[in-house]
């Protein structure tokens, strides 16, 4: 489990990857980004995912769709069901019209590929 408090002052951003480069990317990203969004915590799994969701409630959450043992979308599946307007972004490294469609169809904000992840703040501003 890693958790990181960022330097942000702006709204809180859950990240979950199970690749710690891949998390870190994102967070400078978010960081960085006008908004200075504030990194609350970092997850490596499904299951971490929902239990540091249910335990800070951040504005958003930045989750990988193939996380071991609990996908992605399983943990997007179950922080909806909890809270319909949380606003999630699935990142994906290969774009599919399958992981797409049932993404939207549980409500998650955009599917985005891990090589676009400059476009991540524009995404969150929505």
């Amino acid at each position: 489990m890693d958790h990181a408090t960022g330097t942000g002052t702006g709204p809180s951003v859950l990240v979950v990857d199970d690749d710690a480069d891949v998390r870190f990317a994102i967070r400078m990203t978010l960081e960085w980004a006008a908004a200075r969004y504030r990194i609350v915590a970092e997850a490596a799994s499904g299951e971490e995912a929902v239990a540091r969701w249910r335990e800070l409630r951040p504005d958003f959450v930045v989750l990988d769709a193939q996380l071991p043992v609990m996908s992605g979308l399983d943990a997007a599946r179950s922080i909806l069901a909890e809270d319909p307007a949380q606003t999630i972004v699935l990142c994906t490294g290969l774009v599919d019209d399958a992981v797409q469609q049932a993404a939207s169809d549980l409500g998650v904000r955009a599917v985005l590929i891990k090589t676009a992840l400059s476009s991540l703040p524009d995404l969150l501003r929505r």
